[in-house]
């Protein structure tokens, strides 16, 4: 009977812990490597995004943490950045605690160091296309060949159904050339509470 019953158990309980996740479409940026191409189930966010599909082009050669391809985007002298997005298969709802996990990388080759200054990621989330309602994230510059796992935690001050990462130099008008390489997003779950004694 106890042997019957923990399979039970099992089959009943483990979808109550699935429920409440949000799944990204393409959340470890899979595809044929090439330059100047948006991963399938992401849109660009500004009109000079066009973000690569790596390693390989550009002389990228660090290995995708998850996976087989990663995604790069950068910063350019005259200001520009690069920011993709998707909408949320569910919305993240406002004054609720949430939390993912990505990995955050660089490259010191990338097209032959003309793009090799360290850079940060935004995350933000909205209620459109491209919205940058709310930031979420924002990491330190990344410096270091290789990949960086963060955790996020967040708390919509509105419902929103969009999500927006963007390779994110200063504030203002810049010259930069840089990259940040992004790689291996969880899932958007709510924040698991402390249990009562």
């Amino acid at each position: 009977m106890r042997k019957i019953l923990i399979p039970l158990l099992s089959v009943i309980f483990v979808p109550f812990c699935l429920i409440g996740q949000i799944y990204l479409n393409n959340a470890s940026f899979e595809g044929m490597p090439m330059d100047a191409s948006v991963p399938v189930g992401w849109f660009p966010c500004n009109e000079r995004t066009t973000p690569d599909i790596l390693p390989g082009p550009w002389g990228v050669i660090l290995e995708a943490s998850e996976g087989e391809t990663f995604v790069g985007l950068i910063t350019r002298e005259d200001g520009s950045f690069e920011t993709i997005g998707q909408r949320l298969k569910e919305p993240v709802l406002a004054n609720e605690c949430y939390t993912f996990s990505l990995d955050i990388g660089h490259s010191n080759t990338y097209a032959g160091s003309r793009y090799a200054g360290p850079l940060k990621l935004r995350i933000y989330i909205g209620p459109t296309r491209g919205s940058k309602a709310q930031l979420i994230y924002e990491s330190d510059f990344i410096e270091e060949e290789e990949w960086t796992k963060v955790a996020v935690k967040f708390n919509p001050k509105n419902t929103a159904y969009f999500i927006r990462l963007e390779a994110f130099y200063e504030e203002g008008p810049f010259s930069y050339r840089g990259n940040i390489l992004i790689d291996n997003i969880s899932a958007i779950q709510k924040c698991i509470r402390a249990s009562l004694e």
